[in-house]
């Protein structure tokens, strides 16, 4: 039987894809750097064994599986081909794999990783399911019949997909290093929704979204009148949000979710949509909402006395608002503070003055040092161009973390997709001085 060895097993995708085949019984190891990442932990619950980069690591009879990060010039992509061995790329990989289930895919510019979590959760409370969500976790149930999985548009990868059922969160100008403008990215979108076998769910209040053509039904949800689900007469308290679910204009039933945010209530009415669909049972999609407990990174909460600390991936201006926005609902006798750092220069450049839009909506906003990404060129822009946009922002430094502390019985939001995990994790140690 052969080895499955991941080049890149830290990725997101990567380490979760790694999860479901360990689980279903398969040989897995991988290879990466030697910076710790969050998604490591499960990995080494798993007992699925990582190590360093270097080509000793392949060996004959391994089935290599090449992250999408890594050039053919990697020298263990090099030794494989030397060793004549398969390489898969991942997203190849997982469009071949998923032909075993019912899969799902989750795309979209925002709420992918938190609809496939949701969704995973759901569709297990009623029958076996498989899942891959891009925050790291993965599981494959044996005996599944479903496969729910996050699929992403960057680099058109979702390309590879040709999956039962999509549902498409929104669309959105992201990516800017790869995508020209909304119009390239909605060819993207347009390009997948031919691929779909069954069925789309797509949020029908997105203008975008609304122009999709398919071969096979095209589903509506959001708060419009005019979706096929619609979700009517919300209640948000500071325990989470109900709301009645209509179904083409006639009642179908109220649900209650433990999350905050207008974001959520739109990731939940999805989930209830394919849900009814397949014809699961209310009852049981109304108890697993309830029970779930979030992805990680996602609005991820710790209290240290009289502070709330807040971990959340949002890197693109529309997730700020939502975070903030979802804060403001669970805390609104609080100050919401915003720690955020910019995510690539290229979207920061892109975005800078819809950045600085977002973060007057928290009381006080601090910011930190733009994480490059290694594919470009950092140019002239810098923190102080988007600082200057924002009155009474302030640029924060792992050394200077010790600042947050003045702002008793507030909510701190840490925020970003590079390693803003270091800023919260030096406060969290300034706290214990």
């Amino acid at each position: 039987m052969t080895i499955y060895h991941f080049v890149g097993i830290k990725g997101s995708g990567m380490s979760a894809l790694a999860q479901v085949l360990h689980d279903m019984k398969f040989e897995v190891q991988g290879s990466d750097v030697e910076k710790r990442f969050f998604t490591q932990q499960a990995l080494e619950h798993s007992g699925i064994k990582i190590l360093p980069f270097q080509k000793e690591n392949i060996k004959p009879g391994m089935t290599i599986i090449a992250g999408n990060a890594f050039p053919d010039t990697h020298e263990e992509i090099q030794e494989a081909m030397k060793l004549g061995l398969p390489i898969v790329r991942y997203h190849r990989f997982l469009g071949d794999f998923m032909q075993n289930f019912t899969s799902v895919a989750v795309t979209g510019a925002h709420g992918k990783t938190s609809t496939t979590g949701l969704l995973a959760h759901v569709m297990e409370g009623a029958k076996p399911t498989s899942f891959l969500i891009g925050d790291g976790t993965g599981k494959g149930e044996e005996g599944a019949e479903y496969f729910v999985f996050e699929a992403c548009e960057y680099r058109r990868h979702f390309l590879s997909y040709f999956p039962d059922y999509a549902i498409m969160t929104n669309i959105d100008f992201d990516h800017p290093d790869y995508f020209a403008n909304i119009d390239d990215v909605f060819s993207a979108f347009q390009e997948m929704a031919i691929q779909v076998k069954k069925g789309i769910f797509a949020y029908g209040d997105d203008e975008q979204l609304q122009k999709i053509q398919a071969k096979v039904p095209v589903l509506f949800y959001g708060f419009g009148d005019e979706n096929d689900y619609q979700a009517k007469n919300l209640v948000k308290s500071t325990n989470g949000t109900s709301f009645d679910v209509f179904i083409r204009n006639t009642f179908y039933d109220t649900f209650s979710i433990p999350t905050f945010g207008d974001h959520s209530v739109l990731n939940s009415l999805a989930v209830i949509a394919l849900s009814h669909y397949e014809e699961i049972d209310a009852a049981i999609v109304k108890e697993q909402l309830n029970t779930f407990r979030g992805v990680k990174r996602r609005f991820s909460e710790k209290k240290i006395g009289s502070q709330i600390l807040i971990d959340d991936y949002a890197h693109h201006p529309t997730e700020i608002k939502a975070t903030i926005d979802a804060a403001n609902q669970k805390y609104p006798d609080k100050k919401i503070v915003a720690v955020f750092q910019p995510h690539t220069f290229t979207r920061t450049q892109a975005f800078l003055d819809d950045f600085a839009v977002s973060l007057r909506k928290a009381d006080k906003a601090y910011l930190c040092e733009i994480f490059g990404s290694a594919r470009e060129n950092h140019g002239k822009l810098t923190i102080k161009d988007l600082q200057d946009k924002i009155e009474g922002a302030e640029v924060l430094s792992e050394e200077t973390t010790s600042m947050l502390k003045e702002h008793e019985n507030s909510v701190i939001i840490f925020m970003g997709a590079g390693d803003i995990q270091k800023f919260q994790d030096s406060y969290e140690k300034q706290l214990t001085i």
